[in-house]
């Protein structure tokens, strides 16, 4: 069965963007990024991938959700469907502005994750952000595939906004630490 992994970058102190939802303090060069353009090319942008020249193989991932708000960063650069390689789902309750290749949906992100892993056989589904969505689909989570990196935000989004007390323990499987200072930790959610 397809797994929901939230694959994302986080600080140490454990918010995955700035509070304007942007996130240019993460370092994205270092010796880290050969390893994420390697293991995650179906986690690269459109732009990134072609700068590369390269394809994504949709081995780890076929399907990406995001809230609006992760949605949001790229269409301030003039990108409105980062991800073309990938399905792609947009959770808003009040935003529905996407070209056809982007799915928005106000549904309950629960209930589309739950029918997304019964569908047919394929890759896993990427959870790319934020922290709202993340905390709406905690129970729905696989996988924690977290980039920690080696700086401290004091404010921004957290890793899992506006989720309550609801302790679950995790089995780390894998850990790579690079010379960037960024560890790259992959959890198995119980």
């Amino acid at each position: 069965m397809r797994e929901l992994v939230y694959y994302v970058a986080v600080s140490l102190d454990g918010f995955i963007a700035a509070p304007d939802h942007t996130f240019d303090a993460f370092p994205v060069t270092g010796d880290h990024m050969d390893t994420i353009v390697r293991d995650y090319t179906d986690a690269l942008p459109a732009p990134a991938l072609a700068a590369l020249g390269l394809t994504a193989p949709l081995t780890r991932f076929d399907t990406v959700l995001m809230g609006w708000n992760t949605y949001a960063v790229g269409l301030a650069q003039g990108l409105d469907n980062p991800y073309p390689h990938l399905r792609q789902y947009v959770f808003s309750r009040t935003r529905t502005a996407a070209p056809a290749a982007v799915t928005t949906s106000a549904e309950d992100p629960a209930a589309v994750v739950r029918e997304l892993k019964a569908g047919p056989d394929g890759a896993d589904i990427w959870l790319c952000g934020g922290g709202q969505l993340a905390s709406a689909l905690a129970g729905e989570i696989d996988r924690l595939v977290l980039k920690v990196n080696p700086v401290t935000f004091g404010a921004g989004i957290p890793l899992f906004a506006g989720h309550g007390y609801t302790p679950r323990n995790a089995e780390l499987t894998a850990s790579e630490r690079f010379g960037s200072g960024v560890v790259i930790n992959d959890y198995r959610l119980n």
